[in-house]
């Protein structure tokens, strides 16, 4: 086309040439005619004007092509431009969508971990006021403690005014005593020289002896009789403190061999007063019988103590397979299932024996992988609502499960199931359906090669872990499908019955860290 274009008009200046010149011979042979040439010659002088009209329009059109073609070849330069630019713009769009989409990102933690923190602080609150309440309560057991031993104290010194006092008049009688035996001795003596002097004498019969001799007679025998009354009354009271020594002498065995039972500690608070500083009680034949009744318990107990134990009693809940024991609330007590997941995950199912003490259920299991720590969780927490735990797949996506009924120190059996081909989900608590629902991630796989971690709540892979979320109780036969379980599963696996077939992970793929213990036992009654 460009080719004709430029070929148009040196044709049509040809065409206008040989017109021209055709003309010019016929004109030759007819000069009588003038007329005629007058004619002709208005004719070639309009034709010269056509021509340069003509030529002038030519040369008109030549330069528009020329316009024209630099019109093309300044639309190819631009659409060449707009196609860069274009090509830049889809560039940099690409580039701010991913930037859009970190960001995206990076504000779903952000959302996740301010969440965490009015959760922390709002714990943290309820700790305070509870610390302050109890301190509180501390002040005033205190203050009732002072008020008691200040009671105590004065109750003591009473008690030991009293012992003074008694321990004075105990004085005062062993000096009486002292002063008496004394006289007794004296008098004693006197007695002996009289029955040395009458034995050199002959033996009369009181019927040959005079009045006065039998009067003196029947004195001396009342003396000898008063005498005789005083050293039975010592006697009696070295008796007396030969019992109180023997007494004193059984207590220490009893002691002695009460230790390390619980007799101690009544008999050391029966006796904690010395001896010494009690009063003076009448010594009765009870108190040697109650310390031999005391020494046969004690005999008793160590030789139940000795007794081999009873045999535990058959199991109604078995093929439990192990526990797992999370003792306490600490970030370095959990569990890793190696090697963790291996394939995708279209369905799952998470089955297990369950035992907290806590008012709240931690965190049971946590699928972390770098794109996002919340692929799989079972996630609780000491918050304020306790009978609850989020069941997330792939974050932000979670529901709500009620736990309210696992939270009283007794086994329970629990399992939650989930397929992605509708998105729906179930949860079963000691064989019965507690909650469930559709549309739940429908159509999301979980990918593989991921940090799988029992007790502890992942917010980077493999740490993270916040004290709040962990897990204090036990686990028992916890086991993962990779499939759903049909109801009639789950019933069996509750009642005892075994697992059913295709366990991906089970707790003899775990290993341990911290305080968590593993204790193996093939009935649920069995485990600690």
């Amino acid at each position: 086309m460009t080719w004709m274009r430029r070929m148009l008009p040196v044709c049509f200046l040809l065409a206008v040439a040989c017109l021209q010149g055709s003309l010019l011979l016929e004109a030759g042979p007819a000069e009588p005619r003038k007329p005629f040439f007058e004619r002709f010659r208005r004719l070639e002088e309009q034709f010269r004007r056509f021509q340069e009209v003509t030529l002038m329009r030519l040369q008109s059109i030549a330069g528009n092509y020329n316009v024209s073609y630099n019109i093309d070849t300044r639309f190819q330069h631009l659409a060449e431009q707009y196609n860069g630019m274009v090509s830049a713009l889809n560039e940099s769009h690409t580039a701010l969508q991913g930037d859009l989409d970190h960001l995206k990102i990076w504000m779903k933690k952000l959302q996740k971990k301010t969440r965490k923190l009015d959760l922390k602080i709002s714990s943290l609150e309820e700790s305070v006021s509870k610390q302050s309440q109890q301190r509180a309560g501390e002040k005033q057991q205190q203050v009732a403690h002072l008020t008691n031993l200040t009671l105590q104290v004065t109750g003591h010194k009473e008690a030991i005014s009293s012992l003074h006092a008694s321990s004075s008049s105990l004085q005062k009688e062993l000096m009486n005593l002292q002063e008496a035996s004394q006289s007794q001795a004296t008098k004693l003596g006197a007695l002996e020289h009289l029955l040395q002097g009458i034995a050199g004498k002959e033996a009369l019969s009181p019927q040959h002896l005079p009045a006065t001799q039998l009067l003196n007679q029947t004195a001396q025998g009342k003396q000898l009789e008063a005498e005789g009354s005083q050293t039975q009354s010592l006697k009696k009271l070295h008796t007396k403190h030969r019992q109180r020594k023997k007494l004193q002498e059984e207590r220490q065995q009893l002691l002695a061999q009460s230790a390390g039972t619980g007799l101690q500690s009544s008999l050391l608070h029966e006796h904690a007063t010395p001896l010494q500083k009690r009063e003076p009680e009448p010594l009765t034949r009870r108190e040697p019988q109650v310390a031999r009744q005391q020494l046969s318990s004690v005999i008793k107990v160590s030789q139940e103590q000795k007794r081999p134990s009873a045999p535990k009693k058959p199991g109604t809940i078995c093929n439990v397979g192990s526990m797992l024991l999370f003792p306490n609330v600490s970030t370095e007590n959990f569990a890793t299932l190696t090697p963790g997941f291996q394939a995708s995950l279209y369905e799952l199912s998470l089955c297990s024996w369950v035992s907290t003490p806590f008012p709240y259920l931690g965190t049971i299991l946590s699928y972390a992988m770098e794109e996002n720590d919340n692929k799989l969780v079972l996630h609780g927490r000491n918050a304020r609502v306790h009978g609850s735990i989020h069941f997330v797949i792939g974050d932000p996506a979670f529901r709500e499960l009620p736990v309210g009924q696992l939270l009283d120190s007794r086994w329970h059996h629990l399992c939650i199931i989930w397929s992605s081909v509708q998105g729906q989900y179930w949860f079963y608590v000691n064989r019965r359906l507690v909650s469930m629902g559709s549309k739940f991630q429908k159509g999301y796989v979980i990918p593989p090669g991921g940090s799988l971690i029992l007790g502890q709540e992942q917010d980077v892979v493999g740490g993270g872990f916040d004290p709040s979320e962990a897990f204090v109780g036990r686990l028992a036969g916890l086991a993962i499908w990779n499939r759903a379980l049909s109801p009639g599963e789950v019933s069996g696996i509750a009642t005892g019955k075994g697992l059913p077939h295709g366990t991906i992970l089970t707790l003899a793929d775990i290993s341990l860290h911290g305080g968590v213990q593993k204790v193996n036992c093939t009935c649920l009654e069995h485990c600690l």
